[in-house]
């Protein structure tokens, strides 16, 4: 089939939903579908410093993948000091999509995020008579759509109007459906999924080294946690364990995080690697004993599944979207949210546990190679795309609401 996929972000970007996004293209091709990208990026040194910007590069788009490539010009008006025009690129991305659809017909169009690409996704699919799909990935799900009337009212329309949704977890799916309102019935859990031929134990899973090393990779953002990772670590050294941590990533903390390292004396304890490319991610694996993830909510977690992936024994927070992948105790340690005490004292425990390391990287080395490889995952979805062709849905009539400039998200779009 013909299938045209909607990006919010793709690479250079460096997000969980680059690495979805390359994965999912990849195994398409692999199974015969005929794909085009149409994928929103950042041009300007502003959007570039936080995630990463500019347009997909050739070789990091899978071999077959027509791509297309749109600078978010509406959302690049706050460099001018201008509120976001979001709504500018909504009809840039539906006009984009109807052209390529006039010149070669799709047979599915297929959105991450609910907005704006998911929106504008359901515009294009409404027009053309054309069966749509819409990834909940993250933050459109946890946190768009209570920033302000606008964004809540059109969130809640796709959640209404898409023929299909899919989500990462039950726990998030529960969430969204308290948060807005939505029927779960209309969510397909979908987990994540990752490169388990990339991302690869080295050595034996769960082995500790002196001294022990800890890792984060991923954007750096106080709403994953990093900045408690950093308290946590202040505790461990204070009792005088022997321990280092390597942060690996970009994100809009990530020069907060460099002057807190600084001032808490921590230069000599703590390595900040910066921006390392997806294609060598599965190295950065390889400084850990440990991978800490203490973040405050997902949809599902890419790189807890690399880790796992990795053979590394996995300390993350009982939260939304990594509960459903991490049990405590079984397959990795979970503690509450926002509390670095609770984080350092789980981590000394199980640096004090070898035995206990082992056991738990090798049962969640055992279940992500089960469960949440991408040639399993993206079975589910092309399952997906197969269900709305055989039973069409017209997508209705979508809301044109009043623009609430108030948003935070006008003044800060990259964290959108």
């Amino acid at each position: 089939m013909r299938i045209c996929f909607v990006s919010r972000r793709y690479w250079p970007a460096v997000s969980g939903m680059s690495a979805y996004a390359e994965n999912l293209l990849r195994h398409l091709v692999r199974a015969g579908h005929d794909v085009t990208l149409v994928s929103q990026y950042r041009g300007d040194p502003q959007g570039r410093a936080v995630y990463g910007g500019g347009p997909p590069p050739a070789d990091r788009v899978p071999a077959g993948v027509e791509v297309v490539a749109l600078e978010a010009r509406g959302e690049q008006a706050v460099v001018r000091g201008e509120p976001a025009d979001f709504e500018r690129d909504v009809t840039e991305i539906c006009r984009t999509v109807l052209a390529l659809h006039a010149r070669a017909p799709f047979d599915v169009v297929h959105a991450q995020y609910a907005y704006p690409t998911g929106f504008a996704a359901l515009a294009a699919a409404r027009i053309a008579g054309l069966p749509a799909v819409v990834s909940v990935q993250g933050g459109d799900g946890h946190w768009v759509g209570t920033c302000c009337p606008t964004h809540r009212d059109l969130v809640r329309a796709v959640f209404a109007a898409a023929p299909a949704l899919l989500i990462g977890s039950d726990s998030f799916a529960s969430e969204v459906c308290d948060r807005h309102g939505v029927d779960p019935a209309r969510f397909t859990v979908i987990p994540g999924a990752t490169d388990t031929e990339r991302f690869a134990p080295v050595g034996e899973p769960g082995s500790v080294h002196e001294p022990a090393q800890l890792l984060y990779h991923g954007r750096v953002d106080a709403r994953k946690g990093v900045l408690d990772l950093l308290a946590a670590m202040r505790l461990l050294l204070d009792t005088g364990r022997r321990v280092r941590l390597t942060v690996s990533g970009i994100g809009p903390d990530s020069a907060r995080l460099a002057e807190q390292v600084r001032a808490d004396g921590l230069t000599e304890h703590v390595d900040l690697l910066g921006y390392i490319p997806y294609e060598d991610a599965h190295r950065v694996y390889r400084y850990g004993d440990v991978f800490v993830s203490p973040t405050y909510a997902e949809g599902f977690s890419n790189t807890i599944l690399e880790a796992m992936a990795s053979g590394l024994p996995v300390v993350s927070t009982d939260v939304v979207g990594v509960r459903d992948c991490i049990r405590d105790d079984e397959n990795g340690v979970l503690v509450p949210a926002a509390d670095p005490a609770a984080l350092a004292g789980a981590i000394s425990v199980l640096l004090d546990d070898v035995p206990r390391c082992r056991r738990l990287a090798g049962a969640a080395l055992a279940e992500v190679r089960q469960r949440w490889s991408w040639p399993v995952i993206a079975g589910q979805i092309t399952g997906v795309y197969d269900r709305v062709l055989r039973h069409p849905v017209p997508v209705p009539a979508l809301p044109s609401p009043l623009v609430d400039l108030r948003c935070r998200f006008r003044s800060a779009p990259h964290l959108l």
